[in-house]
């Protein structure tokens, strides 16, 4: 087991070129003039303004007033001189023109939704007003109010019988699967409902004698019916498990990035899996968004080629394992070679070492010597780990593994999961040259264009760039290293068949789970967070599609670039980094000085023509 943690001493020390390469250089910062960036830093400042006082989302109001502001601006910016702007400039306006069309697209598609939503919470417009009555600052009439709030609990009881009625007319598979997406959407919005009148009630509570004389029994008998109408929405509707404490404020620890799915998620359970199919039509736009040339059915396709690439590499190293073609095998084979318990923190970090090794001694990319100091690590909570099985990462680096309160398959899950060879292959995903220095760079150079974009296809691109070009470079030195490699290699092409087929309503969360334990090998639990962290609604539809993609987009801009010889690898890596966050296609128009005219759309076919029927 030793010999897995093993990092060569003379490989974790720094190179002359790596010393050089991590000295600060003060000289080496922003020079960017874009002539868009001063009105994207404007729009994203008035957004922000917008957006922290129109905070119900699913209000009319509110989607009037961004529509309103998103139209503005286009008008505003499709009033500029085109050609007459830079290289630079041209690609923010194209980039910003497209953050503003995707924005109203969303606008519409909300409204759609909460029409969805509506025979569920009728009462919705009466909280609403409350709110935005209190928000613009009118005086309350206690009385009135009291009135309001008693009208509204009659208005939930009804909503209550009415949905009750509707279940007992509704049977049948499919009326359960439409029941339960809608029924956890609704179920959300009433909990947001309840809070938005928990804050109306809250600013007057006390503070107006007069008020809570007369509206303190009502609202707290409308609470308890908007408690209950919640409850019935979560479990009878939706099928979700009852919710952990009644319902959660804002500010609770684990509301992060990944939502209410891990206050939700229970172990060994999917009944809190959902998820929200957008359709093919919502697909199509999403892929606009990210200016990606190709359909749905067609990223399948590229999907299930590099999965059978895996597959053959798969068994070139199973052979090499003594396992013949039985490649599974293999891969169970690496699932034990995990370190003890308590080891796990220094075997990441021997881990992180080697790889900023390997790309000094390959002089890949500028590693600037704060980055490299700076990084921390955490060790994740056994209820995110339900969510989040494996490593999340970027300037801290949050490590999954088993704590003393789990039980015996718990603790063997999670191990064998976060064994050393797939460790190998993902440590340096999360930190250097991965999310790490990908944020490093963002800080730092063109910041205003993540303002207005940060697409997935470049956050998770790039370091699933990095997983394709080290193991070009042979990084994976053992086959045990190279099948580790070779696991999340084919996770990305799952995650895109899955994702995909969720959002066309071709495959259920259950079967997502079942597709990649069958096709990847995964521990079935750890299969059961990855579906559930995909569809909690925290990450935008084409997330998890995100990485595979944006990772053959990248590689292929590398090697058209560093293949003609117009750029080293250290020049190509660098420059990247230094475009930001925003669709691949506009870093390739950055690069290469791409004529674009003011109505560009996407047409870079990085993966070649692909058939467009179905796979």
């Amino acid at each position: 087991m030793n010999a897995w943690l093993c990092v060569c001493a003379a490989g974790l020390m720094l190179a002359p070129a790596a010393a050089a390469a991590s000295a600060p250089v003060l000289s080496d910062v922003d020079r960017s003039q874009s002539e868009m960036r001063p009105l994207i830093q404007r729009y994203s400042a008035d957004r922000g303004n917008l957006l922290r006082f129109y905070t119900i989302k699913g209000s009319p109001g509110r989607r009037a007033r961004l529509g309103s502001y998103y139209r503005q601006v286009k008008t505003e910016i499709e009033a500029l001189n085109f050609d007459g702007l830079s290289q630079d400039a041209k690609v923010d306006y194209i980039v910003f023109r497209n953050e503003l069309e995707h924005e109203l697209r969303e606008l519409d598609r909300e409204e759609r939704e909460e029409a969805e939503n509506a025979p569920y919470v009728p009462f919705a417009a009466a909280i609403v007003g409350l709110e935005e009555s209190r928000r613009a600052m009118n005086p309350v009439d206690a009385a009135q109010a009291a009135r309001a709030l008693t009208a509204l609990g009659g208005q939930i009881e009804a909503a209550r019988k009415a949905v009750e009625a509707k279940l007992k007319a509704d049977s049948g598979a499919d009326a359960a699967r439409g029941r339960k997406i809608v029924g956890a959407r609704a179920a959300a919005e009433a909990a947001t409902l309840r809070e938005t009148l928990r804050r109306w009630f809250t600013f007057y509570n006390a503070y107006d004698p007069a008020f809570t004389w007369w509206a303190e029994v009502a609202y707290k008998s409308t609470d308890a019916a908007l408690e209950a109408h919640i409850k019935l929405l979560r479990e009878r509707v939706a099928g979700l498990p009852a919710a952990r404490g009644g319902a959660r404020r804002p500010g609770r620890e684990e509301e992060d990035e990944l939502g209410d799915s891990v206050a939700d998620a229970r172990a060994g359970s999917m009944e809190d899996i959902a998820g929200n199919p957008l359709g093919r039509d919502g697909l199509m736009s999403e892929l606009a968004y990210e200016m990606i040339p190709y359909t749905p059915e067609q990223l399948i396709a590229i999907a299930n080629k590099e999965y059978a690439w895996c597959e053959a590499e798969m068994k070139k190293a199973s052979r090499e394992m003594g396992f013949g073609d039985d490649w599974k095998r293999a891969v169970e084979k690496i699932k034990t070679l995990y370190v003890e318990p308590g080891k796990q923190p220094q075997m990441i970090r021997d881990l992180a070492r080697e790889a900023e090794a390997f790309l000094d001694a390959h002089d890949l990319v500028t590693v600037p010597a704060i980055a490299r100091e700076t990084w921390r690590m955490e060790m994740m909570t056994p209820e995110r780990q339900l969510v989040a099985p494996f490593f999340l990462g970027g300037e801290v680096i949050s490590v999954s593994y088993p704590t003393n309160g789990m039980s015996f398959d718990q603790k063997m899950t999670t191990m064998r999961g976060n064994n050393v060879p797939m460790s190998r292959a993902t440590v340096f995903h999360e930190l250097i040259p991965g999310h790490h220095l990908q944020g490093y760079y963002g800080a730092r150079f063109r910041p205003y264009r993540s303002l207005v974009s940060g697409t997935p296809f470049v956050t998770e691109g790039w370091s699933l760039y990095w997983e394709l070009l080290m193991w070009e470079l042979k990084f994976q030195r053992t086959p045990e290293d190279r099948v580790g490699a070779l696991v999340w290699r084919m996770h990305r092409c799952a995650r895109i068949i899955f994702s995909l087929k969720f959002h066309l309503g071709q495959m259920t969360p259950a079967e997502c789970v079942d597709f990649l334990v069958d096709k990847v090998g995964f521990e079935r639990p750890n299969a059961v967070g990855e579906v559930r962290r995909s569809f909690s609604g925290a990450y935008s539809p084409l997330y998890q599609a995100a990485y595979l993609v944006g990772g053959i987009q990248l590689k292929s801009l590398h090697d058209s670039l560093t293949g003609a010889g117009k750029m080293t690898n250290r020049e190509f890596n660098d420059a990247v980094l230094k475009q930001n966050r925003i669709p691949i296609e506009m870093i390739r128009a950055g690069l290469t000085g791409q004529k674009l005219t003011r109505n560009y759309t996407a047409a870079w076919k990085f993966y070649g023509d692909i058939p467009a029927g179905n796979p």
